[in-house]
């Protein structure tokens, strides 16, 4: 696939975020996918694997969440193989705490599949409104 391509796919999978829909961003997994959290929080690692990252990052991420979690881009850049997200989040913790966070994603994209993605965000938000994982 090409960049317009690429952008194209993150487009589609970040309109149905927006509405709630994850699916589509788990299907664009490949099986070797690898979700790096940058930082130093309990949560920031290489999650390598689609079955590891569903698993051990989102199952986690979302069993915290009290409500449907969005996520909705702002613009997304694409060259090659790369494609930029900077997107906001929104979901309200189980504890009753906003959980509104800002990322840029940075993805790698192979064959209509996601191959890798880097998160930056705030991770001080992170640590106040998640704490560990579980």
């Amino acid at each position: 696939m090409n960049a317009s391509e690429n952008k194209q796919l993150m487009r589609n999978i970040f309109s149905e975020l927006a509405k709630g829909n994850g699916k589509p961003f788990s299907d664009a997994m490949a099986e070797d996918f690898c979700w790096t959290v940058t930082g130093s929080t309990a949560w920031s690692r290489a999650y390598r694997g689609k079955q590891v990252v569903l698993d051990e990052l989102i199952r986690p991420l979302f069993a915290n969440f009290a409500d449907r979690y969005v996520n909705a881009a702002r613009r997304i850049v694409a060259e090659d193989d790369i494609v930029v997200v900077e997107c906001n989040g929104r979901v309200t913790t189980k504890t009753g705490n906003p959980y509104n966070n800002t990322y840029c994603y940075v993805c790698r994209l192979e064959g209509g599949k996601l191959k890798e993605l880097t998160e930056y965000c705030d991770t001080a938000l992170i640590d106040s409104a998640l704490g560990e994982p579980a």
